[in-house]
């Protein structure tokens, strides 16, 4: 019990005061040693030490930035209905459930309310949660810099475009399953708006199209990871667009994007050339290999044929589809079987020098 682990913490604690005064109670303990040993703790554990005294929940509740309650699956709403008022100074939140949907929209206000320090806030599988929730973020927690509502499928584009227009600093953006949020209306909103965007998940959103992809890669060009996977409704022109204005692109999901052809996969090999002339300058050959793209997803993308994903392969070092080292991911695409990556010419020009 997280009751027992505090008394076990105080037990194994051998602190003098001034030298002479010895620390016998828990209420004894100064701020600044109280607060390392609640960095210590789990997350259970601090909230137990947060009701030991006044003087306690006061310390933690200004010193506390990181909170998650994903272990909790019954009370998860009433807990964030108490802590939030006192936990003022989070900058991290994990709620994300696990087996039934708890959180209602009043807790989600409750920290918008409060948290205005918030950094990152994981609201994963929320079912419950409507366009209340977003537009309670958009007003109270400005500084939102990563956001996780997958499979949250209430969720309204115009709640998605409204909260863009506020929370400007996205670096990360889960929409995985957010299917009535995830359209190219709040894309264009978020291309617009959250220019610093690094890594977004659009996965099985099929109101994606090209037009708010095409938004996506012209808005936010520090882009590094995009997954598409299961946006059936894209074609060549998103992925010709990425190539050519995300430079820093690493990770791209095209998983059963079957509109995809050759087009694509050229206009990124392409685009490996037009950005080596930044490399050229780097003397270390591990950093020309990390540039450009390290993991791609083209599973059930049958349209596509070898040379196309070879010529692929030859500009990307970093794509392998060698065994253990899968970062190139064909599956379902029987035709690309004779791809190889460049693990597979080097090891044959060992052989071929033995």
């Amino acid at each position: 019990m997280p009751g027992d682990e505090l008394n076990v913490c105080f037990k194994k604690l051998m602190v003098c005061g001034g030298g002479s005064r010895v620390i016998t109670d828990w209420k004894d303990i100064p701020m600044e040693l109280l607060m390392r040993i609640v960095c210590l703790l789990d997350d259970r554990t601090v909230i137990v030490a947060s009701g030991v005294c006044s003087g306690w929940r006061d310390a933690i509740g200004h010193g506390l930035t990181n909170l998650s309650l994903s272990w909790c699956t019954n009370n998860m709403n009433n807990l964030v209905l108490s802590l939030a008022p006192k936990f003022t100074k989070l900058r991290v939140i994990n709620l994300r459930q696990k087996e039934k949907p708890l959180l209602d929209d009043n807790a989600v206000e409750t920290i918008a309310n409060n948290c205005h320090d918030l950094e990152d806030l994981d609201l994963s599988k929320s079912f419950k949660l409507s366009d209340r929730s977003l537009r309670a973020l958009a007003w109270g927690c400005p500084n939102l810099s990563k956001l996780n509502i997958s499979g949250c499928s209430a969720f309204t584009d115009d709640a998605l475009e409204f909260l863009s227009s506020y929370c400007r600093n996205f670096k990360v953006l889960n929409l995985c399953g957010c299917v009535k949020a995830a359209t190219d209306k709040a894309l264009k909103a978020i291309g617009y708006n959250c220019r610093q965007l690094e890594s977004i998940n659009l996965g099985w959103c099929e109101g994606v199209g090209d037009v708010g992809v095409m938004s996506l890669a012209y808005g936010c060009p520090n882009l590094h990871a995009i997954d598409l996977c299961g946006c059936v409704f894209i074609t060549d022109e998103s992925v010709i667009a990425l190539a050519n204005n995300c430079l820093h692109l690493r990770s791209l999901g095209l998983y059963y994007c079957q509109n995809i052809t050759d087009r694509a996969m050229y206009a990124l090999a392409h685009s490996r050339v037009n950005n080596k002339h930044e490399v050229l300058w780097e003397s270390v050959k591990t950093r020309y290999e990390e540039e450009g793209l390290m993991n791609l997803n083209i599973s059930q993308c049958t349209a596509l044929t070898p040379p196309a994903v070879q010529a692929l392969c030859d500009s990307f070092p970093a794509l392998h589809t060698c065994p253990g080292r899968h970062s190139l991911i064909i599956s379902g695409c029987l035709n690309l079987t004779s791809v190889r990556c460049a693990c597979a010419f080097q090891s044959h020009r060992a052989l071929t020098q033995v």
